[in-house]
């Protein structure tokens, strides 16, 4: 297996016990060679809520501008009401960049 099944081996796994609701979104992740993409989805009625990039901010694909993706993402979900959520990692492992995007949705006040 190389590297992408291997992480697609463990989205599958995780999938199976995340799932978000209109409430209690799921925010899940995807990472390119070059940008770093976040959106909250509603598993219930397959729409996503609101999305979030550093290509939509112009920012560098590093821990800051992960951290600022986040609190981007944090202040559309309170634009809409919307205080909890669930954190789908994507198979990703839970460091660096991945965790800089889960603290700066914390940061802005979604708990998760």
């Amino acid at each position: 297996m190389n590297k992408i099944e291997r992480r697609l081996r463990r989205k599958r796994g995780i999938r199976k016990k995340i799932y978000g609701t209109a409430e209690k979104p799921r925010i899940t992740v995807f990472k390119s060679n070059r940008y770093i993409y976040v959106q909250a989805i509603d598993d219930d009625r397959g729409h996503t809520l609101c999305t979030s990039s550093n290509l939509k901010l112009k920012e560098k694909k590093t821990v800051d501008g992960a951290s600022k993706v986040g609190e981007d993402l944090g202040k559309k979900l309170l634009e809409l009401k919307i205080e909890k959520a669930v954190f789908d990692r994507n198979g990703y492992v839970y460091h660096g960049l991945v965790k800089a995007l889960a603290d700066g949705v914390r940061k802005a006040g979604i708990k998760m």
